[in-house]
């Protein structure tokens, strides 16, 4: 019987035990797109973008969530208005607040007095696991997660216990936050989340007097990178004055002037992540498994999108284990004796990690083996990926 399948499908999710990532899995398990907007820079506009992406998909009649995932630095709850309700709690469950049909949910909420977060690391990953397992986003079409900078703890984090969709990209024109950029757009790739696309934020400014454009931050980077890095490019948003009011104000662009420029670059981007999005999930990702579950024998069976169907023992998985308990972070040398692994070892939990891997706990205890897809798909051991890895051994 499968206990996982990519489609998320409820009867699949309720048969997983609601611990660790599957509870954060449960918890997302009523949206049909989770989108992650980035950059590895900050002070390029990731907050403005994805407030008026939101905005814009859901006034194109989407369900749209925000999550402002920025602990130490929310910035959007003024962005969606000053007397935004504060989220209320029932249990150990979190209702988001809402604003023009955007279910929201922000640290910045739960900060009365504007005071600061003086948190260590593994308390603002708690909070971040509490946004995802236990907001009560009920169904949508869309969750937008506005990420902080860098290449760290957060977004490690959200591409683990989140099957995020894809992520989006945010640079200014400039070649000093292109390459940071392309760090953060590397980062998922690396974790095998899909890129979405790149936005060039900022990249020119129209003088309102005489109509001419200055590109004050260069221009054209975004498209490049696109180019350079074989990704999407999604479009641009110009440097102008009324975004800048709009965040202010905490009124939505499409909301307060449907027909000024920023406005309609805004549809112009919400329509092109909408059309990407279906393009991407026609294509499928030939990385993900279709359907993982256990055989009568014990043995994990994983159906790729190509119906390779790969055969795993937990003695082999076991003994090829590369998590810091098992190999020499530093020199890469393994460090587990394999005769001190039971030959009657079985598999006692299986759960996603993101789009990328799969964490697996062994009945001898062992419960820290993280193993991505690609390395799944290298260990398969049936009859036809062993004959093939013992002809490689004989090639001279």
């Amino acid at each position: 019987m499968a206990f996982w399948n990519k489609d998320k499908s409820q009867q699949a999710q309720d048969s997983i035990p609601r611990t660790g990532l599957a509870e954060a899995q449960a918890g997302l398990a009523g949206i049909k797109s989770i989108i992650a907007v980035a950059s590895g820079k900050g002070g390029v506009g990731k907050s403005t973008v994805s407030t008026n992406l939101a905005f814009t998909l859901a006034k194109m009649g989407h369900k749209v969530g925000l999550m402002d995932a920025d602990i130490y630095g929310p910035s959007q709850p003024g962005m969606l208005g000053a007397d935004l309700e504060p989220p209320h709690a029932h249990g150990n469950q979190i209702h988001p607040s809402e604003r023009y049909g955007i279910r929201f949910i922000s640290m910045g909420l739960f900060l009365g007095d504007g005071g600061p977060v003086v948190w260590r690391a593994p308390m603002a990953m708690k909070m971040i696991q509490q946004f995802l397992a236990n907001v009560v986003w009920g169904e949508l079409d869309y969750l937008i997660i506005d990420l902080p900078p860098g290449t760290g703890d957060v977004q490690l984090t959200l591409a683990q216990q989140a099957q995020l969709t894809g992520a989006i990209i945010v640079t200014t024109p400039q070649e000093v936050a292109l390459g940071v950029a392309r760090k953060g757009l590397k980062m998922f790739t690396q974790v095998n989340v899909p890129i979405i696309g790149i936005i060039e934020n900022m990249s020119g400014f129209t003088c309102q007097h005489c109509g001419k454009e200055t590109p004050i931050f260069s221009t054209g980077g975004g498209r490049r990178m696109a180019n350079e890095m074989e990704s999407f490019f999604l479009g641009s948003i110009p440097l102008d004055p009324e975004i800048m009011a709009s965040g202010e104000d905490g009124v939505p662009l499409v909301a307060r002037d449907k027909d000024s420029n920023p406005a309609k670059a805004y549809m112009k981007l919400a329509e092109a992540v909408n059309t990407r999005i279906e393009e991407m999930k026609k294509s499928g990702n030939l990385l993900e498994p279709e359907n993982v579950a256990f055989s009568p024998k014990g043995e994990l069976i994983i159906r790729w999108p190509d119906d390779h169907n790969s055969v795993h023992t937990a003695f082999h998985l076991r003994t090829n284990c590369r998590c810091a308990v098992c190999v020499d972070e530093n020199t890469g040398r393994k460090t587990l004796n394999d005769s001190s692994v039971p030959l009657d070892l079985e598999m006692k939990g299986v759960n996603p990690v993101g789009r990328y891997a799969l964490a697996i706990g062994f009945s001898d205890g062992h419960n820290t083996g993280i193993f991505t897809f690609t390395r799944l798909r290298a260990l398969c051991e049936c009859e036809e990926c062993a004959k093939g890895r013992k002809a490689e051994s004989f090639e001279v």
